[in-house]
């Protein structure tokens, strides 16, 4: 008796909503971030509450983490950053669990990226949104276990 093949279940992750689409968002990511290198990109993580010039935080909406590829005309022409920005949105894609929450996460890839070996790029993404991770939970203000002092009775 033959059993037909089922594949099992896979969940499809997706970048809708995780990424950086506003030039002000860059800016504004630009501005309050830190910048790290590796030997295939530099990052830049900024807190994603940093209000930018003359903002408030009551003007910006709580977001999910975000992420941002920027490949500048140096890398080479169109179709180069094209295939450049494929690879990086793909290994984002599934590794969208680890982008650190409450960040604007920007990806600057160097023109290695473009005949690295898919593996060895994932390994490098997976790498640095783990120090990602790490460096926005150590940034992140740890709310105090201390109770506000009542006022006194008059």
């Amino acid at each position: 008796m033959n059993i037909p093949f089922v594949p099992a279940p896979h969940q499809t992750q997706s970048l809708v909503g995780a990424r950086l689409r506003k030039h002000a968002d860059y800016q504004r990511a630009y501005a309050a971030s830190r910048k790290r290198q590796s030997a295939s990109m530099s990052c830049f993580l900024a807190p994603q509450h940093a209000p930018g010039p003359g903002e408030t935080l009551a003007h910006l909406q709580p977001t999910g983490p975000r992420v941002g590829l920027t490949v500048g005309k140096v890398l080479g022409k169109a179709h180069e950053r094209n295939r450049i920005k494929r690879r990086m949105r793909e290994v984002l894609r599934r590794h969208v669990e680890l982008l650190p929450e409450g960040s604007d996460l920007i990806l600057h890839p160097r023109r290695i990226v473009a005949t690295m070996e898919f593996a060895k790029l994932e390994a490098e993404v997976v790498r640095i949104l783990t120090q990602a991770n790490a460096d926005a939970k150590r940034t992140k203000p740890q709310p105090t276990s201390r109770t506000v002092p009542a006022p006194p009775a008059s």
